[in-house]
């Protein structure tokens, strides 16, 4: 499995970015997808998912209202559009693939169960 992560970089608080998640049709339809981020210093976080059992994006209290998942079926691709961006949100941004199943992977060891991950990509938000 293989994800390419890209559309980071630098940006000021109150802007945006897209981040996308490319990958084959074989693991895009096959597993649920999401974004995490890990910031310098702290574990690795539950940002946003889909799941395809029930065809609904998820979202960390954190970036509800402000980030939408989103995913374009015919390129195999999961996005990531941040708006009205913090300096809280600086951290390197990872999709990943698995089957989530009834629980999203919001705890700590249920992110390290993950078995599939892109490379990250890093986003700056400057005050």
């Amino acid at each position: 499995v293989q994800l390419q992560a890209s559309g980071g970089g630098l940006v000021q608080a109150g802007g945006s970015l897209r981040l996308s998640c490319a990958t084959s049709e074989r693991t895009f339809s096959s597993y649920d997808m999401g974004w995490f981020r890990q910031a310098p210093g702290k574990e690795r976080e539950f940002v946003a998912a889909f799941r395809w059992s029930d065809d609904t994006p998820y979202y960390a209290d954190s970036v509800k209202g402000r980030f939408t998942i989103s995913r374009h079926n015919a390129k195999n691709t999961v996005y990531l559009q941040m708006n009205s961006l913090k300096p809280e949100d600086t951290a390197v941004y990872y999709c990943a693939a698995d089957r989530f199943g009834d629980r999203l992977p919001t705890t700590t060891q249920a992110i390290r169960d993950i078995r599939y991950w892109g490379q990250g990509t890093l986003v700056t938000v400057s005050s």
